[in-house]
């Protein structure tokens, strides 16, 4: 009977991943590679309160060509045993977009206000976190108003019980809604390779692939996560 379970959630598991991949195989689309840094911080305030701060340097190739600068800040509230995390954030965002054909490139600023809403979930030793995001975009002179939802999975590899040094793979996919037409922004479905260091701080990498309506592009990415 314990064999069975095992299986059938084994089984389980491979159909999530596979409703996770087919979509982006799915997309007849023209892609191009490039490379995202990303710094994503957690500072504890006290049991309940804590700062949130992120920095991203997204390049068009693996360095030295921006394509988009992401600041990020905010501040949480946890509660229900650590499970749940509320928190009100601020991001800046500067895009450099090519202009035609050419070398040139078109600065665009943008000021971000985002609620949030974080759960985290437990499979036996697989971990799961979801992300309920809405912002409030000034984009220039526009105002825009978009939904994310984010769904991520934590494998761990060899070691199931120990945090110190272990590997863990990682999977995740974000569905980004716009609340005026058209409502599709943009989808994004990643898988890499995660290393726990302590703790407090742990190292991905990973590729990813994000998809618009009309095009896609991929993604290596290089993440620290640390916690202090």
């Amino acid at each position: 009977m314990r064999l069975i379970s095992k299986e059938l959630l084994k089984v389980r598991w491979l159909a999530l991943m596979a409703a996770l991949v087919l979509p982006s195989f799915a997309q007849s689309q023209e892609s191009d590679l490039g490379n995202w840094m990303i710094y994503i911080g957690s500072k504890q305030i006290n049991q309940k309160w804590n700062l949130h701060h992120e920095v991203q340097y997204r390049n068009y190739n693996f360095a030295g060509d921006l394509e988009q600068l992401l600041l990020r800040t905010g501040l949480g509230y946890t509660f229900n045993e650590g499970k749940h995390n509320a928190l009100l954030g601020y991001g800046y965002i500067l895009s450099e977009n090519y202009t035609g054909n050419g070398d040139e490139k078109d600065a665009v600023h943008e000021n971000r206000i985002f609620q949030q809403f974080t759960a985290k979930d437990k499979i036996g030793s697989v971990k799961l976190l979801h992300r309920y995001r809405f912002e409030q975009r000034f984009v220039e002179r526009d105002f825009k108003m978009r939904f994310r939802y984010f769904l991520a999975i934590n494998i761990p590899l060899f070691s199931r019980d120990a945090i110190d040094h272990t590997f863990y793979l990682s999977v995740y996919n974000e569905i980004f809604l716009n609340t005026a037409a058209p409502v599709f922004d943009r989808n994004r479905l990643y898988g890499g390779l995660g290393y726990h260091l302590n703790q407090n701080i742990r190292f991905e990498f990973g590729y990813m692939n994000q998809f618009f309506e009309n095009s896609s592009r991929d993604q290596l990415n290089m993440v620290a996560l640390v916690n202090f």
